[in-house]
């Protein structure tokens, strides 16, 4: 069993910058990947940013390419969205997401609330 505990969320204005953080209850590099995932009203959930967690390889949804970063410390079990320039659009509850070695489970935290607003 993975638990994934996100925190960081919160008001900002728009060109603001919020950093989100997610621990896990294990090892990072015991799963294949970590990532970001955020839902708004009336929409799907959508994947924001992915990291894996031997190589520094990543992804980015193109909406927030250039905006967002995501980084892990696998010393700290944390993966880490960097979120600079927002947008009201960027306005959604962010989850944190991690993916088992054999692509077999999924993981998801509680999610943390993101307002870009004026």
């Amino acid at each position: 069993q993975v638990r994934l505990v996100e925190s960081g969320g919160g008001l900002v204005q728009p060109g603001g910058s919020l950093r989100l953080s997610c621990v896990a209850s294990v090892s990072i590099i015991s799963v294949n990947t970590m990532g970001w995932y955020r839902q708004a009203p009336g929409k799907q959930r959508e994947l924001v940013a992915a990291i894996t967690t031997s190589s520094d390889s990543t992804n980015y949804a193109d909406s927030v390419k250039g905006r967002f970063t995501v980084s892990r410390d696998n010393a700290k079990n944390t993966v880490y969205l960097q979120m600079d320039r927002l947008k009201p659009e960027d306005t959604a509850v962010y989850y944190c997401h991690a993916l088992s070695h054999d692509y077999e489970y999924d993981y998801w935290g509680q999610g943390t609330q993101v307002t870009v607003s004026s």
